[in-house]
């Protein structure tokens, strides 16, 4: 993990952080929320979805989301629910798991 930088006001006190450095903190910070929960890593969920050769769009059809957020949960930018979670480990981890959601999905 890393700091970082910052100016401050010497009057006020108040903190500003630079786009990319308050984008930084954010993803750190849901990388270590996902370390905290179990949850699995931006890497891990890619994993998954190139194991069954799906794209992001097609992988949210299956799971029911949006379009963009299996995107933002492979970006770091989004941390995904527990529940999604589970559903992701079933995927990976239960064969016929990923042939019941495509007979399945809407």
């Amino acid at each position: 993990m890393q700091s970082a930088s910052h100016l401050k006001c010497p009057k006020c006190g108040e903190i500003v952080l630079r786009f990319q450095d308050a984008k930084r903190l954010h993803e750190d910070a849901i990388e270590m929320y996902r370390r905290k929960h179990g949850l699995l890593s931006a890497d891990e969920i890619r994993a998954v979805r190139e194991r069954f050769n799906l794209n992001q769009a097609n992988l949210a059809r299956l799971l029911r989301l949006g379009a963009n957020t299996v995107s933002r949960w492979e970006s770091g930018r989004n941390v995904q629910t527990a529940a999604m979670d589970i559903l992701l480990r079933l995927i990976r981890d239960l064969p016929g798991s990923i042939d019941f959601l495509r007979h399945h999905a809407a």
